[in-house]
């Protein structure tokens, strides 16, 4: 990993002596989103609140030194690297924070450097090479030690700092100092740290941060996470390291064939730092959201997961007992305790549904098609993109870039098992799933949705974020479905954000008064319970109607289809919508089960063919009564004509008031009201 080594040299002006944490920590600044967010689940705000913090590594470590910069409110108690153990165990955090930042600009320096009169008392530094540290009643407290004692050897104080109970364990160093109990030591294949190695279940820090490689086994994450601990793997919280590199290539790939002195390419590189930066830590935070909103849904989705995992292992992308992820019977004793997937297991599960993606849609046409050109574009810095454009098409990598640029979009949020689901449950490609995706996100704005969330971070819990989310993507989950049912494949991006997108956008301010009776009530009681979370009002009723607006694109359809004004028919359509009682039957069908793939296309298919039958009806009324008239007139009239076939379907809905509704009720059901647009229609 470059561990951000370019932006430093590459960057920078005056190579190494130009040495700016803010410019050369960028795996740092990646895993400290993690621990971030991380935190924000625990209710605080570690850029703003002092937390306490154990670590391993020291102030010249890239990883270590530049994570341990990221917040003045860091309270280091204790860290250790290959020479020394450092313990303060009183630190004041403005005062330690400028001696960290001076070992940091000090050349090669060692926690042998700290003034030793800044350490509070009953601190302090010894060489790893001691045969015995003496421990004060100071040390004892801020540790957390089992019981009082004199000294310790260097191995046994090591292994009291990875197991002390503070907020945060931060990994800036090389070894794997946490395995699981279930492994032996041989099993990790480090054994310069066998002898200070704990296992998982012995942590009792709030939340474990990786910016190293390989601090703990997989098996000791899981075992870890399972007690409580929050936690995802080292390849996430390093993975702004890898992006760093990512963009490091193909910005030189690119500018290898324009034309540029030395000069000029390193004025511009420096032009392009803190947007680099910026670019690359948007993804880990969010892939860090992702994780958050896949913890939130873990025990919901288990027989999902489950299914998803025994996909990748039949098609041979995936071993699970190599990536530590849960046998049947494992994942049996979970479904029976209530529990699902931990955040580490996610993380696997997460990366090889994008490389399987990835693999899948470079054999596709989508990455040629002319709309993507816009999301390479993207990828690279403002100034790449206002003087090189042409250029870009020339790209040794843009196929590539594209891809893996989509299918992190998508999939960081449409969820893990977005693909899987979606290609599950209507036979459609994971190419046209794609499509959809972004036509979805382009139709209804959900980019400002998604940011009004993000900017709401450390104002409000992230309960009320991962709800605004979750309901983004039950939206994102059923238009997506509506449009690769609908639509003829391949999908033309373009042309269906262009038939969908001005009548949307015309109808999401209007449906707080477009809805009727109960389904208002409906949505004033879902934006009240956002309210409720802490969301300001004006988010949690975008959220609102955002997760109440997938019957829109049946009305614009339908607008279009029958050439009347989209207006009435929208109002038409809500009538009926109220008189049928369609959110009611809606809430029934969500609540059936989704134990197996056929349970979970029977939701999906009772849930199309109400929406379908909605649309239908809607459009009957409108051809068989006048334009013009008020929308519940029009529909009154309507029901007038077709009274004893409308009588039945209600005395079918009314007789579902008295239980919750099976599957063979809501079938019927269902039938009667397809047969009541056929014979409306006749």
């Amino acid at each position: 990993l470059s561990y951000g080594f370019w932006l430093r040299d590459a960057f920078a002006s005056g190579g190494s002596a130009g040495y700016d944490h803010k410019k050369m920590g960028i795996t740092a600044r990646g895993a400290w989103e993690s621990v971030k967010r991380h935190f924000r689940e625990l209710g605080r705000d570690i850029q703003h609140e002092d937390f306490t913090c154990v670590g391993i590594g020291d102030m010249s470590g890239d990883v270590f030194g530049n994570g341990m910069l990221l917040s003045q409110h860091t309270r280091l108690v204790a860290a250790f690297d290959h020479r020394h153990i450092f313990v303060d165990p009183a630190p004041d955090p403005a005062t330690s924070f400028t001696e960290r930042r001076r070992l940091f600009h000090l050349p090669r320096s060692s926690w042998a450097d700290y003034d030793p009169a800044l350490i509070s008392p009953g601190g302090g530094v010894w060489p790893r090479t001691a045969k015995s540290i003496p421990i004060s009643d100071q040390m004892y407290r801020a540790l957390g030690l089992d019981e009082p004692v004199d000294a310790l050897s260097p191995v046994e104080l090591i292994r009291a700092i990875l197991k002390a109970e503070v907020d945060l364990l931060w990994n800036g160093g090389i070894g794997t100092y946490v395995k699981a109990s279930t492994e032996a030591h041989t099993d990790v294949g480090d054994k310069a740290t066998d002898a200070v190695r704990v296992n998982g279940r012995d942590l009792r820090v709030l939340v474990v941060g990786e910016g190293g490689n390989l601090g703990l086994t997989q098996r000791g994450r899981v075992e870890y996470a399972l007690r409580g601990g929050y936690i995802y793997t080292d390849f996430i919280d390093n993975s702004a390291g890898v992006d760093c590199s990512d963009h490091e290539v193909n910005i030189k790939i690119l500018l290898g064939a324009v034309e540029l002195d030395a000069a000029d390419r390193n004025k511009l590189l420096a032009e392009m730092t803190d947007e680099v930066a910026e670019l690359v830590l948007r993804d880990n935070y969010a892939q860090a959201c992702a994780l958050g909103n896949a913890r939130s849904q873990s025990r919901m989705l288990l027989p999902v997961h489950r299914r998803l995992i025994h996909d990748l292992e039949q098609s041979g992308e995936l071993d699970r007992a190599l990536e530590g992820l849960p046998s049947e019977e494992e994942l049996d004793l979970r479904a029976e305790n209530l529990a699902g997937l931990t955040t580490p297991e996610f993380a696997v599960l997460l990366s090889y549904v994008k490389i399987s993606l990835e693999h899948e849609l470079r054999d596709s046409t989508l990455p040629d098609e002319k709309w993507a050109d816009g999301v390479l574009r993207d990828y690279f810095p403002t100034p790449l993109r206002e003087r090189y454009a042409d250029q870009m098409a020339e790209h040794a990598l843009r196929r590539e870039i594209v891809v893996t640029q989509l299918v992190n979009e998508a999939v960081n949020r449409g969820g893990t098992s977005f693909f899987f689901r979606t290609v599950e449950e209507t036979g459609a490609s994971a190419a046209d799933v794609l499509r959809a995706f972004v036509v979805v996100r382009e139709v209804y704005g959900l980019r400002d949705l998604w940011q009004a969330v993000a900017d709401l971070d450390n104002e409000l819990h992230t309960e009320g974020q991962t709800a605004v989310y979750l309901e983004a993507r039950r939206l994102l989950d059923r238009a997506v479905r509506w449009f690769v049912s609908s639509r003829r494949s391949p999908l033309d991006v373009p042309a269906e954000i262009e038939r969908f997108r001005p009548g949307v956008a015309a109808l999401l301010p209007k449906l707080a008064s477009l809805f009727r009776g109960r389904e208002r009530q409906a949505l004033q009681d879902n934006c009240s319970t956002l309210s409720k979370l802490g969301l300001p009002e004006k988010v949690a009723d975008l959220a609102t109607r955002m997760m109440y607006s997938f019957g829109l694109l049946d009305i614009v359809e339908t607008a279009h289809s029958s050439g009347c004004p989209l207006d009435e028919v929208a109002a038409v359509y809500f009538v009926l919508s109220e008189r049928f009682r369609v959110d009611d039957l809606l809430s029934k069908i969500s609540a059936l089960s989704r134990a197996d793939r056929w349970q979970t296309m029977a939701r999906m298919a009772l849930r199309y063919d109400l929406y379908a039958a909605l649309a239908g009806l809607t459009a009957e009324v409108l051809a068989a009564t006048p334009s013009g008239t008020d929308a519940e007139q029009r529909v009154l009239t309507w029901e007038r004509e077709n009274a004893v076939a409308i009588a039945r379907t209600r005395n079918s809905i009314a007789e579902l008031d008295g239980f919750g509704g099976d599957l063979a009720a809501l079938s019927v059901l269902m039938r009667q009201i397809r047969t009541l647009v056929r014979t409306t229609s006749a």
